[in-house]
């Protein structure tokens, strides 16, 4: 759910209706799902069923909100903030109050999930996370507030959605809004400005949370006191040195993250390209296999033919040479 880092400023009771001013599309508030600095977000009932609600005394981040949004439906085969339905302004006896209706994401959050499964799930998760991440990379995106908080997960089949895109800015630009815990800049680790590695920190230490679900406090700070939480825990040893490229700012990209992840997990083999050329290989040797198999039943057929065509042929003459015979034999009797 959302970070709690202020009071809410919206307390609204199950019940309610919120009705757009411009579209007079109505919304039945069902219950708060949480708030942030920029807003609260409930869980509301419409015409096409739930969806998360977000209202608003900043009529500017909820414009950035939406473009962001709008933004990702644009591109294809992104999916993991949730997709834009209405934007409206709601008029209360206060004033008027800006909100946007927003796909609900339903699951338990990236920590309630993990908790008591097998380790391989952290792996199938953050491939899925990393894969999302470098489509919205290559769309001059940076996510900015990774955290466990804002990942659910979904399905049958499983998935990892986000529920929150208030952090998210345009690559270059300075991070909008961060967890402490997740940022590289309190970590002393780099700055807050919006570019891959900042995501690719976060999916880190987001590793690092599965692990340490209480989370910990920053002394040192720095990637000594960060090494030194890794070795704590076995099932971290295993990613150690992912993990400090990662909070390094080594990686240039999630696609490199994701390919080392996925070496890994396939225990060291991952030259994709190879297994697919030995594929292909495999199946081109099939192929020319089964023609020359084909090549030879058809040769044999021939012959056989040909063979046929030449005793029918002989058969008719000597059945020809008879019939001749016969006629001369009685022509001179």
């Amino acid at each position: 759910m959302m970070m709690n880092t202020s009071k809410s400023p919206f307390k609204i009771n199950g019940g309610t209706v919120v009705k757009g001013k411009w579209h007079n599309k109505q919304y039945t508030i069902l219950k708060e799902l949480g708030y942030g600095a920029n807003g609260t977000v409930f869980l509301a009932d419409s015409r096409i069923g739930k969806v998360a609600l977000k209202l608003s005394n900043n009529s500017v981040s909820i414009t950035s909100e939406v473009n962001v949004l709008k933004s990702f439906a644009k591109v294809q085969g992104y999916s993991l903030g949730p997709s834009l339905i209405d934007v409206d302004d709601w008029v209360t006896n206060k004033g008027n109050i800006s909100f946007y209706v927003m796909e609900y994401i339903n699951g338990p959050d990236l920590l309630a999930f993990i908790h008591n499964k097998e380790g391989s799930w952290i792996d199938v998760l953050m491939i899925q996370l990393l894969k999302d991440l470098q489509v919205l990379h290559e769309n001059n995106w940076v996510f900015g507030d990774l955290k466990p908080e804002n990942l659910i997960i979904t399905g049958p089949p499983t998935k990892i959605r986000c529920i929150d895109v208030g952090g998210t800015t345009i690559i270059g630009r300075a991070i909008k809004e961060f967890t402490e815990f997740f940022d590289r800049g309190y970590w002393g680790l780099g700055t807050r400005k919006a570019e891959p590695s900042y995501d690719l920190f976060a999916v880190a230490m987001i590793m690092l949370n599965i692990y340490h679900p209480k989370r910990f406090n920053k002394t040192e700070g720095g990637i000594k006191q960060l090494q030194t939480m890794i070795r704590q825990k076995k099932g971290l040893l295993r990613y150690e040195g992912i993990l400090i490229k990662a909070l390094t700012g080594k990686y240039q990209s999630a696609k490199e993250m994701r390919f080392d992840l996925l070496k890994l997990t396939n225990g060291g083999n991952t030259s994709r390209r190879k297994v697919v050329a030995g594929s292909q290989a495999n199946i081109s040797r099939q192929v020319k296999g089964q023609n020359l198999q084909t090549s030879n039943t058809r040769s044999k057929m021939v012959k056989k033919k040909k063979k046929a065509g030449w005793i029918e042929s002989m058969l008719i003459i000597i059945l020809i040479s008879i019939c001749y015979i016969l006629y001369i034999y009685g022509q001179l009797t």
